[in-house]
């Protein structure tokens, strides 16, 4: 896959709710109730990344989850990023109703 230009990827990112582009990845972080509804949007996510085969950078803190997606094969962002970030995005609106 190939990795995508600075302009391109902050063209991309502005649709991106809740992303911010720096280092050569795309991040993002969440915080939710409590510890359990946190693990359980962290599984739901992973099932999507095995499913995609792309899994990001996270750390969880009790209800916070830090996520940092980069394509390393590509030495930084690629459309499959972009991908899995639109994915984590639809998960965690579920997760918080």
């Amino acid at each position: 896959m190939k990795k995508l230009t600075n302009q391109e990827i902050e063209k991309r990112i502005e649709k991106l709710q809740e992303w911010d582009f720096y280092d050569d990845a795309i991040h993002t972080d969440f915080e939710f109730d409590n510890f359990k509804d946190c693990m359980s949007a962290m599984n739901r996510i992973a099932f999507e990344c095995e499913a995609l085969n792309h899994h990001p950078e996270w750390t969880n803190v009790y209800n916070t989850l830090d996520i940092t997606l980069t394509t390393h094969d590509a030495d930084g962002v690629t459309e499959l990023d972009f991908k899995l970030a639109e994915a984590i995005n639809k998960i965690v609106e579920v997760e918080e109703e």
